[in-house]
């Protein structure tokens, strides 16, 4: 039986990582058409992050196949074997290199449901690790979430937790459409809730996981558990935040988002990604069109600075969105409030 957030199941605690090696071994059992394809996941490697360690030795290589260093070979492969009836998830080691296999995914993976009147659908999974904070320069730490949110065909998730995770990788992993799951490495190592069995959660549906009054913050991936702790330490200041994961950005959950905006009135969008032409400015406009007569305040963003990601930490920590600069936001949100 399927677990649902609604239903009582046993939890566990696990790190990201550990909650995404469980959901791809449970997939490689329960169909034989899942398969992994990527550079260096088979042991005794098991992956840069040892997000597949062991599974190779326990399903074979077969279904867990090591590739050259090669993204378009990757992405080719998956992209030919799914239209051939297989379930691949392909791994593309750092985000930053989808930049290489962007024709295959944009061009093919995207559009061939489409171009074939629905007769060819593209079931393949790409997982690929993003984001700062672990020091590893400018060509991999980028979150380029927004480039895949433009392309029709894809869908985008990125998950904030290890019990998240696990239930959007599921879902991503068992639907016929081309889906992109983003995973920020320093999420890789933080221990969440896990819920045991089959656990999966609808793509396309937010989850608010603060309820408040006063301000809406909604973000997505790592930067939640920021938005969580701003709106707590808001609330000794009297200040009521509510906190919405949107979890999928395509689908978008539009109808959380513009319920929770009409009662707060106001609004601050919070990601990682360069804030220019980020996902966020989406989110600011979808906001305005819909609900602009309940804003007392024009929808602001928070986001990271327009430069390369930084290699030494210290810039680093300048470049990318912290907990103050989120307070200093809603703040600004709340006293600049007009309407």
């Amino acid at each position: 039986m399927t677990a649902t957030e609604t239903t009582e199941v046993e939890m566990m605690q696990l790190p990201m990582v550990a909650a995404i090696n469980q959901t791809l071994a449970a997939a490689l059992e329960a169909d034989e058409k899942v398969f992994l394809l990527g550079e260096d996941i088979a042991d005794p490697s098991g992956g840069v992050y040892k997000a597949t360690m062991g599974l190779s030795t326990r399903f074979g290589t077969h279904r867990v196949r090591d590739t050259p260093i090669s993204e378009q070979a990757i992405m080719g492969a998956a992209i030919g074997a799914a239209i051939a009836g297989y379930r691949p998830v392909a791994e593309i080691m750092i985000m930053d290199f989808l930049a290489v296999c962007m024709d295959q995914l944009a061009n093919h993976a995207a559009k061939l449901r489409y171009m074939s009147g629905g007769q060819t659908s593209v079931p393949i999974t790409v997982r690929c690790s993003a984001g700062g904070g672990m020091q590893f320069g400018a060509q991999h730490s980028e979150m380029l979430e927004a480039w895949l949110c433009h392309i029709p065909g894809l869908k985008v998730v990125v998950p904030s937790g290890a019990g998240d995770a696990k239930g959007l990788l599921t879902s991503c992993i068992f639907d016929d459409d081309p889906c992109v799951f983003v995973e920020q490495t320093v999420g890789y190592f933080m221990p969440s809730e896990v819920p045991a069995g089959d656990y999966r959660i609808p793509l396309g549906q937010a989850a608010v996981r603060r309820e408040g009054d006063d301000l809406t913050i909604i973000s997505y991936g790592r930067q939640v558990g920021d938005a969580v702790a701003v709106a707590e330490q808001l609330a000794g200041d009297g200040v009521s935040v509510e906190v919405v994961d949107l979890r999928t950005l395509v689908p978008l959950d539009t109808e959380t988002v513009l319920t929770s905006v009409a009662k707060t009135g106001r609004a601050v969008v919070v990601h990682e990604a360069v804030t220019r032409c980020g996902f966020g400015a989406e989110l600011s406009a979808v906001i305005t069109e819909n609900v602009f007569d309940q804003l007392k305040a024009p929808v602001r963003r928070v986001g990271a600075k327009n430069t390369p990601v930084p290699y030494a930490r210290e810039l680093e920590a300048v470049f990318a969105p912290a907990r103050d600069d989120i307070v200093a936001a809603v703040h600004q949100t709340i006293e600049g409030s007009s309407r």
